[in-house]
């Protein structure tokens, strides 16, 4: 009936007890009953109007749709009688559930996100679904708190006022551009369901629009592939339904047999991939569309926002003191059209995040992703472009090693499978070899991958084969480093420097350094750490003239 819950703190003390407990919006009631009717409507057009025949092939997937319309239209009507939340001048507090009650609150000053967002039936009504997180994880089975729906304008005043709260001073020690008359003014559970809308100071300054070019970075992929055949077989029941024949119209078309089974299945794929290509395009302009982020000025500092969406709306806001960096992603099969993903470095934000998403921009070229990254990091030059150290020719003979293992591996495995199953052919493992050619391509792609450098207080890495990220993380947000040595690496005298930090995936690496440089590289990248544990004249400051020493074998 309700989402996982995860009690991210304490139960709130009962000193505001007497606050009232509030309702979602009763117009969702409404929506849900709507969903529920026009999930039924497919099904008794074809009966009633077109005398649809009810056998088996036509019956089972009407009763799947109008069951499943049916099912979430009670569900979300027993969810909108059982949700109550209120806002407390320290907690955001909500009860949900029907056979297991659950209590979920969130300390204010813990919170990371209130973002917004709105389905097409919401924005009909004028509903928004406002989520409240707190840096919850997919990983680690927890959910953000989630109010479906309320209005609009209490959902405004929600994310503007949480957000301010969460700002204030001794929430977080990055936290240092507070003005004290936001905080005197900060709002009540109370004046967050009745006040006035806490607006920004300004409307913000624009980074980036979305640009229609851009839907060439998102229209070729596997994925095409994967949403026409979804379309298709849905259309192909749905036509059913109707009592249509869609299999017989398609053999229509032409003499198949005349043509042959191969140039059958080259017409079949290019046809089943031109409609992918054409879905895929209006899914991405549907799900972007007036993309913009913005830099925007509040009372208590700045927030970076997103915001999109044609049928179903979204607005991200990040908030700037958490930012620690940015990183720029770059799939290897799309690199020769300059394509990347760009996200930021923030606490809160990761990949696995429940919500927002640390991305920032749409898949889209290169050379936009560098621009608006420096200016997401509001430096003259961004820390992504700097010149980087490359690996030692090393660290392609580890990489080459692990493809020769690789394949022998497979080779075992296709042999033995030969052996064992009879209707496998005896020369399967012929199949290991040819993979060979791949398997050192690869090796020599993520070598060339590989690059580090410390610059402007931005420690700076590159690496992988199939994605080639590049990230800068802030030096003053790690909170340590970590030197990692398998038996390979010590023969072949490489070093991984690992920095974790509490912002984005957790921990950013330079992989296989040289060992030599290993401790002055982490010296750079968080200045002063390792400096009390380093002996007089070995320091890993190159100004000193010393000798940078090695990390000693075990």
């Amino acid at each position: 009936m309700s989402e996982p819950d995860v009690v991210v703190d304490d139960q709130p003390p009962d000193d505001h007890s007497d606050l009232p407990w509030q309702r979602l919006d009763t117009r969702v009631v409404w929506v849900d009953l709507a969903k529920t009717v026009v999930s039924l409507v497919p099904a008794g057009i074809a009966v009633g109007l077109f005398d649809a025949e009810l056998n088996r092939a036509t019956l089972i997937p009407m009763l799947i749709v109008g069951g499943l319309g049916v099912i979430g239209g009670v569900s979300d009507l027993l969810r909108w009688i059982k949700t109550r939340y209120r806002i407390t001048d320290q907690y955001v507090e909500r009860r949900t559930g029907l056979l297991v009650r659950k209590h979920r609150s969130i300390r204010r000053d813990r919170i990371r996100s209130v973002d917004t967002s709105a389905k097409f039936r919401h924005r009909l009504t004028g509903l928004r679904i406002v989520t409240v997180g707190a840096g919850q994880q997919y990983a680690a089975g927890e959910a953000a708190l989630v109010l479906d729906a309320v209005r609009a304008d209490v959902a405004e005043r929600l994310r503007s006022d949480l957000l301010r709260r969460s700002r204030m001073p001794g929430v977080a020690a990055a936290t240092q551009r507070v003005d004290s008359t936001a905080v005197a003014g900060t709002a009540t559970g109370a004046d967050l369901a009745t006040g006035e809308s806490t607006e920004p100071v300004d409307e913000g300054r624009v980074l980036a629009r979305l640009q229609p070019s851009w839907v060439l970075y998102n229209m070729f992929t596997i994925w095409a592939y994967f949403l026409a055949a979804g379309v298709l077989w849905g259309g192909y029941w749905l036509a059913r339904m109707f009592g249509l024949d869609p299999a017989g119209v398609v053999r229509g078309l032409a003499d198949w047999d005349a043509i042959g089974t191969t140039w059958t299945v080259v017409v079949a794929l290019l046809a089943v991939g031109a409609f992918g290509v054409v879905g895929l395009a209006a899914n991405f302009f549907s799900e972007n569309w007036r993309f913009t982020l913005s830099r925007v000025r509040t009372e208590g500092g700045s927030l970076l926002r997103t915001s999109q969406g044609l049928f179903k709306t979204r607005e991200v806001n990040r908030d700037d003191d958490r930012l620690r960096g940015a990183q720029i992603a770059e799939p290897l099969l799309w690199r020769w059209m300059g394509m990347s993903d760009t996200s930021v470095i923030s606490t809160g934000l990761t990949i696995w995040s429940m919500t927002p998403s640390a991305t920032i921009l749409p898949r889209g070229p290169v050379s936009v992703a560098r621009r608006v990254v420096a200016e997401v990091l509001d430096t003259d030059t961004s820390p992504l472009d700097a010149p980087l150290r490359r690996h030692p020719r090393r660290a392609l003979r580890r990489r080459v090693s692990w493809a020769l293992m690789t394949v022998v591996a497979v080779t075992g495995l296709l042999a033995w499978l030969g052996t064992l199953v009879d209707a496998l052919p005896n020369r399967l493992w012929l199949a290991g070899p040819a993979l060979l050619p791949v398997a050192l391509g690869l090796a020599v792609v993520a070598f060339r991958s590989l690059g580090h450098t410390v610059v402007d207080g931005y420690f700076v890495t590159r690496s992988g084969a199939l994605s080639r990220t590049t990230a800068a993380l802030q030096s003053r947000a790690a909170v340590g480093v970590t030197f990692r040595q398998s038996l390979l690496q010590r023969r072949l005298r490489l070093a991984t420097v690992e920095t974790p930090t509490a912002a984005g995936v957790g921990a950013y690496t330079a992989l296989d350094v040289e060992s030599a440089d290993a401790v002055e590289l982490a010296d750079r990248a968080v200045p002063g750490l390792l400096t009390p544990f380093l002996a007089p004249g070995s320091s890993g400051d190159r100004r000193a003239g010393a000798t940078r020493p090695e990390i000693p074998a075990p």
